[in-house]
């Protein structure tokens, strides 16, 4: 290690030790002052580690959380990124907190920023790379999905080495021809029957033809098994799949993967596909299916992932939403639930969240009302007017929706709420600021994980 490596790598050791006694944490200025007294510090932490990175639109966070607790089963110590500081200078924090490991392989699961994957790669080798699946997000930021995941490719192809193990359900994930070897997985739960994706749907129309594309079997959005009636292209073999789905519940999901059952404590047909990712990276790794059930079993809700917390003892259910395709998943899962619920929603426009916030017209809110059965509904955050409107033009009159931006009264509105379930959908930096006063008025832990 060079003198200018050792000097970041103590700064930033160092600055990490400031914030852990003075914050709660979970920063990534460590990282950023390492990397102003070293450009190549992250080459230098990471070159011991064989590194899996997990990208993508949707799912980054869980797969990455079941990849790693899959890991742990198999080979016990293993860095991540928990708290979802998935841009450079979180990541090279993350190295910067890692314990010491004087024997055996060292392993590093990373969730990585669709856009930074190709910062990060001109530093770490990954082993493989997880492309968890790519709709519209953030278009302030990122732009069309085609753009997007040039940005996942240009990363990608900086390293051929480098297995992809990509969402084969996803017809963009095989419109390019790339260096690095490929493997797909998918779902293959159903006898294949002629459908069509919905007409509002992105991503739909074949990269050789322009043509609309149909399917045997459709899951959601646009993931399916594709194929188009007027060319060659059509979904790739997959190298893994959901072969069959059991019951899905609230809080917990039954599906088997390659004929193997396994059951997730976690909710939503989504999650299985981020299941279905993981699984995939561990067989890609050699790992049975022991340990795979096991990671499964250990895995826990993070930050904003049907998270539970306890307020004035009503079950109050924390989701994430930040784009139409998550929020409409978000929505099928709250409809598995038999038990009567109430409903908060926030909506906040920091860069964080994307600044567009145009998503919410493409979100079945509409269903989302039904399932609620005019209950009212608490809101709140920066675009609270937009998400208003939007409840109303749902079919939620104005009388039925408590607007207030004063998230301190969000707990007592809780515990005056007429279910004895809560279910918060909030954008990201509406999730950091509600999770913060929760924390000060005692209802939970400050931090990113439950």
């Amino acid at each position: 290690m060079s003198i200018r490596s050792t000097l970041a790598k103590t700064a930033g050791k160092a600055t990490k030790t400031i914030l852990e006694k003075t914050r709660s944490g979970g920063s990534s200025m460590p990282g950023k002052v390492a990397l102003k007294l070293d450009p190549n510090i992250l080459a230098t932490l990471a070159k011991d580690y064989r590194t899996v990175i997990v990208t993508g639109t949707n799912g980054k966070t869980l797969t990455t959380s079941f990849i790693t607790k899959i890991f742990q089963e198999k080979y016990g110590q293993v860095l991540t990124n928990p708290t979802g500081a998935n841009l450079l200078q979180g990541i090279i924090s993350c190295f910067l907190g890692a314990p010491k490991q004087k024997v055996g392989t060292k392993y590093a699961v990373l969730e990585v920023d669709e856009a930074t994957l190709k910062h990060v790669t001109r530093y770490i080798r990954p082993e493989v790379i997880v492309f968890t699946n790519l709709f519209r997000d953030q278009m302030d930021r990122y732009g069309e999905i085609y753009t997007t995941y040039q940005l996942m490719l240009d990363g990608a192809t900086q390293v051929p080495e480098a297995t992809i193990i990509a969402n084969g359900d996803l017809p963009i994930f095989s419109s390019v021809k790339v260096d690095n070897p490929v493997e797909y997985f998918g779902f293959a739960h159903e006898e294949d029957r002629e459908q069509q994706a919905h007409y509002n749907t992105d991503g739909i129309l074949c990269p050789n033809c322009d043509n609309i594309l149909h399917y045997k079997l459709l899951t959601y959005s646009n993931l399916g098994k594709f194929y188009c009636p007027y060319c060659d292209f059509k979904r790739p073999e997959l190298a893994h799949a959901v072969t069959a789905i059991g019951e899905l519940t609230p809080e917990s999901s039954r599906f088997a993967i390659d004929g193997t059952d396994y059951e997730l404590p976690i909710a939503g047909l989504y999650n299985i596909y981020n299941a279905l990712a993981a699984a995939s990276v561990a067989k890609h790794f050699g790992i049975e299916d022991n340990y795979i059930r096991r990671g499964f079993d250990a895995a826990k809700r993070v930050f904003g992932r049907q998270e539970h917390i306890n307020i004035a003892g009503k079950d109050v259910v924390m989701n994430l939403i930040k784009n139409p395709v998550g929020f409409n998943q978000i929505v099928e899962m709250l409809a598995t639930d038999p038990a009567p619920f109430s409903l908060v929603s926030l909506l906040n426009d920091r860069p964080a969240d994307g600044t567009d916030v145009s998503w919410i017209w493409d979100g079945d809110f509409e269903k989302l009302v039904q399932i609620t059965h005019g209950r009212p509904v608490f809101l709140s955050g920066i675009r609270v007017a937009e998400l208003s409107t939007r409840f109303e033009i749902a079919g939620l009159p104005l009388e039925a929706q408590h607007i207030d931006q004063d998230l301190t009264h969000i707990a007592d509105w809780i515990a005056a709420a007429p279910t004895d379930k809560v279910y918060i959908l909030a954008t990201y930096t509406a999730t950091l600021d509600l999770r913060h006063t929760f924390a000060e008025q005692g209802y939970l832990k400050e931090g990113m994980a439950i």
